[in-house]
C-alpha cells in the first residue's frame, strides 16, 4: 500500500484530526525548519530535484518530521511505502522490501521506505535494511525523537544523512493556528470562531514548539465550546487554559533531553549564572528528573569548578543530596535550588580537578616513583629490618608544624592553587612555605662551600 493511502482516505472523510488534516501538503505550506528547507538548503533541493538519499529525520514530536515524509511522498516518483517500527516486525520489513525489488525488475520505479519511530526497530530489524539500502534497492528515510548515534545503528547512521528537526518558535505555532482558523477544506474556517489575543499566545507559549500540540488544543476548544446566540464560538484565554491543560516539558529521561539538560545545568553553575542554574533545575524537576541525580552533579561540580576556592561549596552541596534523599520531592527543591546558587555564586576553582587529573596522567604514563624508606609503614614487625621508617622527621616536632623531606618525585607540582576566594590563603601559604624551603636550601649550600 502506498505510504499515507490510509490517512489520506481518513482525510477525505473529515474524520481525521485537525493537526493531521492540517499537515502541509507542498513544501510552501511547510511551517518551521527553515535551516533544513529554506531556499538553497540542500534538503530543499534533494526533495524539489527527487534526489533524496537515505537520511534520518531527528527531532522532537510535533516538529515536522512525519509531515515532511507526506510532502516527499506527494512531490516524489519513486513508490513509497510505510512501516511504524512500533507495529512492525522483521516479516513485515522483508515483505516491503520483496515488493521494492519486484516493482525494480519490472518496471524499474525506485522505492523509498519510511520508517516512523526507528529508533523502535531492534538491532536485527535495523540490519535487515542495510544489504538493500547498500545496494540502491531502497531509499531508506527514518523518522526518530531519539539521538540517532544512539538509538540507530552505527551502520545504518553511516549511511544516512542526519537532519535534525527544531522545536517549532512561537510565531510558527502561531501561523499554524490561523491558517487552521481560516482554511474552509481541512480547517475550521467554515466554524464562527473568535480567539482572544491572549489565548493565542497561550497555546503558542504552551505548546512548547509542538505544532501537533497546539492544533489539538484548538480543536478541543473549538468543538466543546458552546456557540453564543449568534452562533459565534468564543475561546477566551480560560477556554485555552482548560483545552491545552499543564505544559508538557519536552524531556526523555533516558536520551538527549536528559543529558542536554544536566550539562547546561552544570555549566550554568560553572558560569557563575544563578538565575540560569536555577532554570535549567526547575526544568528537570517539573520534568520529573529523580532528584538524587540532580543533588550528585551538584556535589561533582562543587568539588570540580569550586573547590578549595570555597571549601563550603562541598559541604553545602553533600547536605543537599543527603537531606534529598531523606526528604524527597516536593520538599527537595528547596535544599537543591540553595545548593545550586551556592555552588554557582561561589568563587571558581578547577585547581583540585586538574591536579589529579595530571597525577593520574604521569601515573600512567611515566616510571612509578617507588615509596621513600622513610616514609613506609614502620607498624609491622620486622619493618626497621627494612629500613622502613629510619630518618622520617615528623612535622609536629618542628616550629610551625612543618619541615623540609622528600614526600614525592622531585620536581613536580601537580596543585597549582588560584588567587581566588579561599584558594588565595592556600596559595600565600604554600609560597611561603616554599619560600622558607629555599632559604634553607641556600643557607644549606653556603654552610657546605
Amino acid at each position: 500500500m502506498e505510504l499515507f493511502e490510509e490517512e489520506e482516505k481518513r482525510v477525505r472523510e473529515k474524520n481525521a484530526p485537525l493537526a493531521w488534516r492540517m499537515a502541509p501538503r507542498t513544501l510552501g505550506e511547510f511551517v518551521g525548519q527553515e535551516h533544513l528547507l529554506g531556499a538553497g538548503k540542500l534538503l530543499r533541493r534533494q526533495i524539489e530535484s527527487d534526489r533524496l538519499s537515505t537520511a534520518i529525520f531527528y527531532g522532537p514530536p510535533g516538529t515536522g518530521k512525519t509531515a515532511l515524509a507526506r510532502v516527499i511522498a506527494k512531490t516524489s516518483k519513486a513508490s513509497f511505502q510505510r512501516l511504524n517500527a512500533v507495529t512492525s516486525g522483521v516479516a513485515d520489513l522483508r515483505e516491503l522490501i520483496d515488493g521494492a525489488r519486484q516493482r525494480m525488475a519490472a518496471s524499474g520505479r525506485k522505492t523509498t521506505v519510511f520508517v516512523d519511530e526507528i529508533h523502535r526497530f531492534n538491532r536485527a530489524q535495523q540490519d535487515a535494511l542495510l544489504p538493500d539500502v547498500e545496494e540502491g534497492t531502497i531509499t531508506f528515510i527514518g523518522a526518530t525523537t531519539q539521538n540517532p548515534f544512539f538509538a540507530v545503528t552505527a551502520p545504518l547512521v553511516s549511511r544516512s544523512q542526519i537532519f535534525q528537526f527544531q522545536p517549532l518558535s512561537a510565531e510558527h505555532i502561531l501561523a499554524m493556528i490561523d491558517r487552521a482558523l481560516a482554511d474552509e477544506e481541512r480547517g475550521l474556517g467554515k466554524m464562527k470562531i473568535r480567539l482572544d489575543a491572549e489565548a493565542r499566545t497561550h497555546w503558542a507559549n504552551y505548546s512548547d514548539g509542538d505544532g501537533r500540540r497546539a492544533l489539538n488544543a484548538l480543536e478541543v476548544a473549538a468543538m466543546t465550546t458552546p456557540p453564543d446566540d449568534d452562533g459565534i464560538i468564543h475561546i477566551s484565554l480560560k477556554v485555552a487554559e482548560e483545552s491545552i491543560q499543564r505544559k508538557a516539558i519536552v524531556y526523555d529521561g533516558a536520551g538527549d533531553d536528559h543529558y542536554d539538560t544536566i550539562s547546561a545545568f552544570i555549566k550554568s553553575m560553572r558560569g557563575s549564572d544563578p538565575d540560569a542554574a536555577i532554570y535549567w533545575l526547575a526544568k528537570m524537576l517539573e520534568a520529573g528528573e529523580d532528584p538524587r541525580f540532580i543533588a550528585r552533579r551538584i556535589v561533582i561540580c562543587a568539588s570540580e569548578d569550586v573547590g578549595n576556592a570555597d571549601p563550603q561549596a562541598l559541604v553545602v552541596a553533600n547536605a543537599a543530596l543527603q537531606v534529598s534523599e531523606f526528604i524527597g520531592m516536593p520538599e527537595a527543591q528547596i535544599p537543591l535550588a540553595q545548593a545550586t546558587i551556592y555552588v554557582a555564586c561561589a568563587p571558581k576553582s578547577n585547581a583540585s580537578y586538574t591536579a589529579i587529573s595530571e597525577a593520574r596522567k604521569d601515573v600512567r604514563e611515566n616510571p612509578t616513583f617507588p615509596v621513600p624508606k622513610h616514609l613506609r609503614d614502620a607498624n609491622y614487625p620486622g619493618a626497621k629490618r627494612f629500613g622502613h621508617g629510619e630518618g622520617y622527621k615528623y612535622a609536629h616536632d618542628f616550629p610551625r608544624h612543618y619541615v623540609e623531606q622528600v614526600y614525592g618525585p622531585a620536581g613536580k607540582q601537580f596543585y597549582r592553587p588560584t588567587d581566588l576566594g579561599f584558594e588565595a590563603e592556600i596559595l600565600k601559604r604554600l609560597e611561603k612555605l616554599r619560600k622558607n624551603e629555599g632559604e634553607k636550601g641556600k643557607r644549606g649550600k653556603r654552610e657546605r662551600d
